[in-house]
């Protein structure tokens, strides 16, 4: 299989959601997707949005960053940016985090 850059993050994006599925979310990746989700989660209720960085493109634009803010609220969901590090490490960053019902 080619290591091009779409497969690395594909790849990220299917890890992430086998990870989810383990702690109980229901979810489902934006395939092909070029918008600021790559990844819709709910569990209880609660939504779940997240974004796969990986490699050396890991930080999100600011224009890119507004508009998965933009979502999350408008969905009244959490945000967060899931950077997968060099040996398998995982760092997860929380943007938005709506307020409580």
């Amino acid at each position: 299989m080619p290591t091009t850059p779409y497969f690395k993050g594909r790849d990220r994006e299917y890890r992430a959601l086998k990870m989810l599925r383990a702690e109980g979310w229901v979810c489902s990746r934006s395939a092909m997707s070029h918008g600021p989700v790559d990844i819709f989660a709910a569990k209880e209720g609660k939504p779940l949005l997240i974004q796969v960085k990986s490699g050396k493109r890991r930080k999100l634009q600011k224009e890119e960053f507004a508009q998965f803010v933009a979502w999350a609220k408008a969905f009244n969901a959490e945000a967060q940016i899931w950077y997968f590090k060099t040996r398998g490490a995982l760092e997860k960053k929380v943007v938005h985090q709506p307020p409580r019902r």
